[in-house]
Formats: C-alpha cells, structure tokens, sequence
C-alpha cells in the first residue's frame, strides 16, 4: 500500500509515518508514503496557494493552479466527462465536512487498494473544480469541522494502513470495535487489584469458554449502552448468530427506548 499526501504541511504528515508501528510497517516495506507540498507548486514568488472565493464569503480558498499542478505531478490523470470510471488506479481522496462518512467497512475496502491520495484542504476548502477534475471520494471523519485537512487524513491512513495484511495479527483485527456488528468488550491487566478495584473473577478462572461467553456479553452490553444504532442495524441485516441475539433480547429492556419493540424499525411500526 502506498499513500500519497498532499499537503501545505508536510511536517505534520511525515512525523506520523516515522512514528511506532506506522515506523515498522514502513521500513519492512509493507507500506510506502510520499508527501507533496502544495506551495512547491504555486506559480508566482510568493508561492500563493489561497484566494478570497468568488461571491463573497468568509476566509479564503486554496486556489486551483498548484494544487491540480502537484496531483498531476503525483501521477494523477484528470477525469473525463462522461467517464464511468476513474482513469487513474490511485484512488483521489478529498478530506471534506461534506463528504461521506468514514466507516469501517469503508476502511476495510479503501486497505484493498494499490494507492491512496489524500488531498488535505485548509481555510475554507478548496475550488470545486479540482473535485470535478480529479477526486474520486469526498470523505469526512466525522459530523463536525477541523482546521486541520492533514488531521483528518491521518485518520483515514491510521484506520486503513493497520488493516494491510501483515502490519497487524489477523487476530487483533478481528476483535476489534466494529468487527462482528459490536463494541469491543473491556480488558484488564495487572495488578489483579488497583484502587480497590479487582479484575472480574471469571477472566481469572482460565475457562475459556466461560471468558469467551462473558466478553460477548459485555459487548452487547457496552453496545445497547452507547450505540444502539449499531445493535438494530445488526438485527436489521441478519449479522449477528443466535448467541448474540439472545443475549440483545435479555439485555434490552435494561436500556429502555435504545431498540424499537418486537426487533421493528421504528418506520415498520408506523
């Protein structure tokens, strides 16, 4: 997997990729990185790379030229009209509050790719014609706004780098929050006792269908808790096996109000 960054701040970027199993990953060759600063690119001696945006408006907007100038240096090629496809095997990302939301199973299929760029906006965003011409995905983290474009970029390369094959165990992956439908149970480790607290008795006991069994549990729990949406959308596909629905009918009338009655959508009740 390679990722290619272009960035006004390619400091911010670089110190991701030169840092713990990011560091690994990239010296064992697994994964590849270039950064590309945007301003190298600007045509004038000041290395402008923002103007005020036509029809008035609060801040300013990175201006077209050097940023289509570095993509096209990166190896991008332009879309053309009426193309059903991208003509570029890199896949072009535009980090945006108006793109669609970042999910794992997003993630998962954004790993699989040959090559990511990643197009970290500043300011206001940047001119609507470089997403026409050469972006694939616009992509937001999440329902809010940073200042930050390179922040939100290595979101994405943190979630989708650690699932390349051989960077992380095929084991800790398939723990995880997200994998199965549900959060991922609680941990401990040593001390047995801190604060008072002990750790519960039956991850002690060495009975390893009884740990198994308890850690489903707690994922159902912890999910009904803070994430029904993830619960219903579960039961709605058919994702989870008969262990887990049972488990999701005892627990859910401790968390009144998370699930529509009798496993309905709140729509096939009206």
């Amino acid at each position: 997997m390679k990722y290619t960054v272009l960035t006004l701040f390619p400091e911010i970027v670089n110190a991701f990729f030169e840092t713990s199993i990011m560091a690994k990953a990239v010296n064992r060759e697994i994964v590849r990185y270039q950064t590309v600063n945007i301003r190298d690119f600007a045509s004038d001696k000041h290395h402008t790379c923002d103007d005020a945006p036509y029809g008035g408006g609060a801040g300013m907007l990175m201006i077209p030229q050097p940023l289509g100038s570095a993509l096209e240096a990166a190896g991008v090629v332009k879309h053309h009209a009426g193309e059903a496809e991208s003509p570029n095997k890199k896949r072009v990302i535009y980090l945006s509050p108006s793109g669609k939301p970042f999910t794992q199973a997003l993630a998962q299929k954004l790993a699989n790719e040959d090559e990511l760029v990643l197009i970290c906006g500043r300011y206001e965003g940047i001119d609507q014609r470089i997403i026409d011409l050469y972006v694939d995905d616009e992509i937001s983290i999440g329902d809010y706004v940073i200042s930050s474009g390179e922040t939100a970029a290595l979101v994405v390369i943190d979630a989708t780098y650690r699932l390349v094959n051989s960077v992380i165990t095929a084991e800790s992956l398939e723990e995880e929050s997200f994998s199965g439908g549900l959060l991922e149970y609680p941990q401990y480790t040593r001390p047995e006792i801190y604060d008072s607290m002990q750790v519960p008795d039956v991850l002690l006991s060495g009975h390893h269908k009884n740990i198994r069994r308890w850690r489903l549990a707690k994922q159902v729990e912890k999910t009904l808790s803070v994430r029904p949406d993830l619960v219903q959308k579960g039961l709605e596909s058919g994702l989870f096996d008969a262990e887990t629905r049972k488990l999701i009918e005892e627990m859910k009338d401790s968390f009144p109000g998370t699930l529509p009655q009798n496993g309905k959508s709140s729509e096939g009740e009206r």
